[in-house]
């Protein structure tokens, strides 16, 4: 034998150097591919979160304003002023505002406003009208 070894790996000196300087120029890499990933989820669950919000803040106004409009309209023989207090009483119960109630015949108009919860609140409230009063025939 001449009296050299192989190296340990089986390959050659350039090819073990070719393969190692692959591996280390792609270090990390797919840390922030999932970083970013992540970020992306967390991005997209947030604005799912605030439409569901949004949502839920409006359909608390439109409920409140129907309910303060019926209960309006039931006491709409004892005035605008007994008619439109059981109105506020509804929206006080429901932590919603009432923006405006008057009586037109026999007709309730409620209008309603609800603020939506934490940061959404700068986009303003979300508002709902009502109209409840004796059916036609």
């Amino acid at each position: 034998m001449s009296g050299t070894s192989p190296p340990t790996s089986g390959k050659r000196p350039a090819q073990q150097a070719a393969c190692q300087g692959e591996t280390d120029g792609d270090r990390g890499a797919a840390t922030i591919w999932i970083i970013a990933a992540i970020a992306a989820l967390l991005l997209f669950a947030g604005g799912i979160l605030a439409v569901g919000a949004s949502a839920v803040t409006r359909h608390r106004a439109a409920g409140a304003a129907d309910l303060a409009a019926l209960a309006a309209a039931d006491y709409a023989p004892d005035g605008e002023q007994a008619a439109c207090g059981w109105a506020r009483w509804v929206t006080d119960r429901m932590r919603v505002r009432l923006d405006s109630c008057h009586l037109d015949g026999w007709d309730a108009l409620v209008r309603t406003s609800a603020d939506p919860p934490g940061p959404l609140a700068r986009f303003g409230a979300a508002t709902a009208h009502a109209r409840a009063g004796p059916a036609a025939s």
